[in-house]
C-alpha cells in the first residue's frame, strides 16, 4: 500500500472519530478542523466578527490579552484560509464567500451553545494531523 493511500485511508477514518468525539456534522466538523488551529483564533475570529472594524495586531494582542505569537500566528492562518482580510495596517472580519460565512455563523452558534464540543473539535483536528504526520514517517514492513 503506498505511503499516500494509507493516510487518505488514516483521514477517512480519524473523520469518523472525530464526529463521535464531538457531536457535530461532518461539514462542520471539518470546517472547524481546517479553519481552526486553536481555541485562540476562533476566539479571534469571532471578536473581529461582532466588531465589523479593522483591528492592528496590537488592538487583539491587548483586547484578547493574548501573546503576540498567539495572535500573530491566529492572524496569519485565517487571513490563509480566507477568514480574515488586510486592510493597510489591519485586519478586518471578510469570508471570501457567503458559503465560508454561513459556516461561521454556524460555528458561532454552536460554540456559544456548546463550547466544548467546538472546542473538542478544534483539539482533536489538531492531534490528528499530528498523529497522522507522525505516522507517515513509521516504519513498517511491508
Amino acid at each position: 500500500m503506498s505511503r499516500l493511500g494509507w493516510l487518505g485511508t488514516r483521514h477517512a477514518s480519524l473523520q469518523g472519530i472525530f464526529r463521535l468525539v464531538t457531536g457535530l456534522g461532518d461539514d462542520l466538523s471539518s470546517f472547524i478542523g481546517s479553519s481552526f488551529r486553536s481555541v485562540w483564533a476562533l476566539e479571534l475570529l469571532l471578536l473581529m466578527k461582532r466588531e465589523a472594524r479593522s483591528w492592528s495586531r496590537d488592538e487583539l494582542i491587548s483586547t484578547l490579552r493574548a501573546s503576540e505569537l498567539v495572535v500573530n500566528k491566529a492572524v496569519d492562518e485565517l487571513v490563509a484560509a480566507g477568514l480574515l482580510a488586510g486592510e493597510g495596517d489591519g485586519f478586518r472580519y471578510m469570508p471570501v464567500s457567503r458559503d465560508i460565512a454561513s459556516y461561521v455563523d454556524q460555528v458561532e452558534k454552536v460554540y456559544s451553545a456548546r463550547p466544548n464540543a467546538v472546542r473538542r473539535a478544534i483539539v482533536s483536528a489538531s492531534a490528528s494531523g499530528a498523529t497522522a504526520f507522525a505516522d507517515a514517517f513509521r516504519l513498517r514492513k511491508d
